[in-house]
């Protein structure tokens, strides 16, 4: 049958329903249990077996099977699925006021509508635990067929478009949002615990800033004035520390007008924090106890699989610098360089590629680590001490000229985390700030201008800082083995169908 019409057959059952003196689209019902609860509970509940407790469950019906006087639901609810055991004679008996109601069960209730049923507990002959329901109401009508419980919702963009559906038929996606769940929370008692405050800084803000990214545009009408999406919360949480606060941090939505792949997404969430009186190693023992202390909230050991990759996740984590890893995979020493010529030629005989725009050897050197390196780092790693060309808001090196103290968590080939002890001297801060101007002015849509107010801010004085951000959908696919960011984001941005586009007027 064509959905439309299935449609309309449905609407037809809700119409009877009203005409029977019902609601197709109840108020409210009394749940006292959940399925996994029961089936938790009466797992050793023999074979035929009856228990004259009485329990209430409520979900959507995922399959019928009506057999004349005898019919079986699946119920399906937020923790599982419960058998209906639907017999005419104990339904007639409590609901001695309806005559209709068991007819009522076969003709108007389909796959798809929720369900509340109240009823004692029975294990079939056949070993089904299952609820032998003695009254029931139809709590909503749906209009909608479910997929084909045989081939389920498969197509990936129809997936990621209608989620809900999604969520409704395949329980390792509602696995999924569940596990994140418990991994954001995780993470928010653990900093809790270490004296961290979340504050919640702007999205709307007048000066994108405290990355390298493209941000979204907007306009504020009352105040006739040009903003943008965050891109990051970096530079008003440490504004914050200016203010007084020891540790704070944020989780929220960060907004990039980027490409969109499997593991970028132009909306999606990270943690940044702030720790006064720390500096870059402080804070990778704090990520790694972070990360640590979330994946013991939603797996059963730190020793885990992401796609073909076994990874250890067991503390202390390798730290090594950015120059002696190169220097381990491609034999180039960067530190022994006098000219960005003799280093270009050692990098091409290296086979790194594309580096004409490389304009310092410290650019030329992250070159070589993106290409050569990135992807061999599977294991957890810290890399330790960056070029100061990419590295715009960190502190320099206290002891290696040109570099400065900055690290890069690496889980299986991808960045996980990024912190740096924080550049606390306004007069250098202003020369980068000013430096990233120039680069906007040339044409860089992923630079940002001269953040005054920031100055201001420096200028009273930020105690020595250390910072870190972290996605919390990138840490979320590795901890619940999902390949794709779209996978761990609810509602990803998605083009819109050619049906959902408006035409053009003529």
């Amino acid at each position: 049958m064509a959905s439309d019409d299935l449609r309309a057959t449905r609407l037809e059952k809700a119409d009877q329903l009203r005409q029977q003196g019902l609601t197709p689209y109840g108020y409210r019902w009394a749940v006292t249990h959940h399925a996994a609860e029961l089936q938790d509970k009466y797992a050793d509940l023999a074979a035929g077996a009856e228990v004259e407790v009485v329990v209430s469950v409520a979900g959507r019906i995922m399959a019928r099977r009506v057999f004349g006087k005898l019919a079986f639901f699946t119920l399906q609810d937020e923790t599982g699925q419960i058998q209906l055991y639907l017999d005419k004679k104990a339904i007639e008996v409590s609901m001695s006021d309806d005559s209709q109601a068991f007819d009522r069960l076969k003709q108007l209730t389909d796959v798809g509508d929720w369900f509340g049923a109240t009823g004692t507990i029975k294990r079939t002959e056949k070993g089904e635990l299952s609820v032998k329901v003695q009254s029931y109401e139809i709590l909503t009508k749906s209009l909608q067929p479910l997929p084909d419980k045989w081939h389920g919702l498969t197509d990936i963009e129809k997936r990621y478009r209608q989620r809900y559906v999604d969520l409704i038929v395949n329980p390792e996606v509602r696995d999924t949002f569940r596990k994140r769940a418990l991994i954001t929370a995780a993470i928010r008692r653990y900093l809790d615990r270490q004296g961290f405050l979340e504050i919640e800084t702007p999205v709307l803000q007048a000066e994108a800033g405290g990355a390298d990214a493209r941000p979204f545009v907007t306009y504020h009408n009352t105040l006739d004035m040009q903003l943008y999406l965050r891109i990051a919360t970096e530079l008003h949480l440490k504004r914050l520390v200016v203010g007084g606060f020891e540790r704070v941090y944020e989780m929220g939505r960060i907004f990039r007008n980027e490409g969109i792949s499997t593991r970028h997404n132009p909306e999606f969430t990270s943690i940044e924090m702030y720790q006064a009186y720390g500096d870059y190693q402080d804070m990778m023992t704090t990520v790694e106890e972070l990360i640590v202390t979330a994946a013991e909230s939603v797996l059963p050991s730190l020793k885990i699989q992401y796609q073909e990759q076994a990874i250890d996740l067991t503390p202390p984590w390798r730290r090594i610098t950015m120059q002696d890893v190169v220097q381990e995979q491609t034999g180039l020493d960067f530190r022994q360089f006098d000219s960005l010529a003799a280093a270009k030629t050692a990098a091409k005989a290296a086979g790194i590629r594309d580096i004409e725009g490389c304009d310092s050897i410290g650019r030329l050197l992250n070159e070589a680590f993106e290409q050569k390196v990135e992807a061999t780092l599977i294991e957890p790693t810290f890399i330790t001490d960056y070029p100061v060309e990419i590295s715009p808001l960190a502190k320099p090196h206290r002891s290696e000229p040109g570099l400065v103290e900055r690290f890069e968590l690496f889980i299986v080939g991808r960045e996980t985390a990024n912190g740096f002890s924080e550049l606390t001297d306004p007069v250098d801060q202003r020369q980068r700030f000013e430096a990233q101007a120039a680069r906007k002015a040339a044409g860089d849509l992923e630079a940002h201008g001269v953040d005054e107010d920031f100055l201001m801010a420096l200028e009273y004085g930020l105690p020595p800082t250390v910072g870190m951000g972290m996605g919390i959908d990138r840490l979320v696919m590795l901890l619940c083995d999902c390949a794709s960011i779209r996978d761990v984001i609810a509602f990803p941005l998605l083009k819109p169908e050619a049906s959902e586009v408006e035409p053009e007027k003529s």
